[in-house]
């Protein structure tokens, strides 16, 4: 007599459900593709050509999260597109880059010399049936919220469609690679969770949480943030640095004039 299978639950049936992609290879081997082939020799490339740190700081986002909750739906009525957190992000890597410039450049090695970028091009991993995407958001320090929540909904929306070009997927000084909403933890930057937290308010304000000067427990947004560098090119201090300066302007969430373009004029 066979012993009977007990179904699976809901829950771990929707947690361990795979992609489409990934099913219909279940069980077979198959020619790796060009792609597939591509990003592995670079990451090989990355790896092995560079003396890899990697620096993590938590930050709390939680006066950004209420701000975009507050104005997302006047954004996707004013510009036709949905505000995610990514552009905020972006945008706070971007203006830490000029604040940093040593963290945006590159070692050339056949010249041995340095290149310091005068532009910030950040690119942005985007997950596609193909594989990994990386389009860039080209000068992105010289745009707004607004104009990088434009720029990475039509990079996503071209690489998901299969219409990316050579000339928007190179040129990139810094790539941000979020993995938050699959829960991973740490990566560049991960997903907003409501945490317990002790803190200190860092800033007044109407949004300030000090109490006659004491420290405070609450439920806090909080995220990591882990840049890697070439260790070659950036020492320890100034990689502690940037993303001290990345945390600074996410947590200060002062894109109201992005956000509100009326108001501020």
């Amino acid at each position: 007599m066979s012993t009977p299978v007990a179904p699976v639950s809901p829950a771990l049936a929707v947690a361990t459900t795979p992609t489409a992609g990934a099913f219909t290879q279940r069980g077979r081997t198959v020619r790796m593709a060009r792609i597939r082939r591509a990003i592995g020799e670079n990451l090989k490339k990355a790896l092995l050509g560079q003396a890899q740190l990697t620096t993590t700081v938590e930050a709390d986002v939680t006066r950004l999260m209420r701000l975009r909750e507050r104005a997302k739906d006047g954004f996707l009525t004013r510009e036709g597109v949905k505000l995610s957190p990514t552009p905020f992000f972006v945008e706070a890597a971007a203006q830490a880059l000029k604040a940093h410039p040593v963290v945006n450049a590159r070692i050339n090695e056949a010249e041995e010399t340095i290149t310091y970028f005068d532009t910030e091009n950040v690119g942005i991993a985007v997950d596609t049936e193909s594989g990994l995407m990386t389009p860039v958001v080209k000068a992105a320090g010289d745009l707004t919220v607004a104009g990088i929540a434009r720029a990475v909904h039509d990079l996503a929306d071209r690489a998901r469609s299969g219409h990316l070009t050579p000339d928007v997927v190179s040129g990139a000084t810094f790539t941000i690679s979020d993995t938050g909403s699959r829960r991973a933890t740490p990566s560049s930057c991960h997903r907003a969770r409501p945490r317990s937290w002790a803190w200190a308010p860092r800033s007044e304000g109407p949004e300030s949480w000090r109490s006659g000067g004491e420290d405070l427990i609450g439920i806090r947004d909080l995220v990591h943030l882990s840049p890697s560098y070439d260790h070659r090119l950036v020492d320890g201090a100034d990689a502690a640095r940037y993303p001290t300066t990345v945390r600074e302007i996410l947590e200060s969430a002062a894109f109201e004039d992005d956000l509100y373009p009326d108001a501020a004029t």
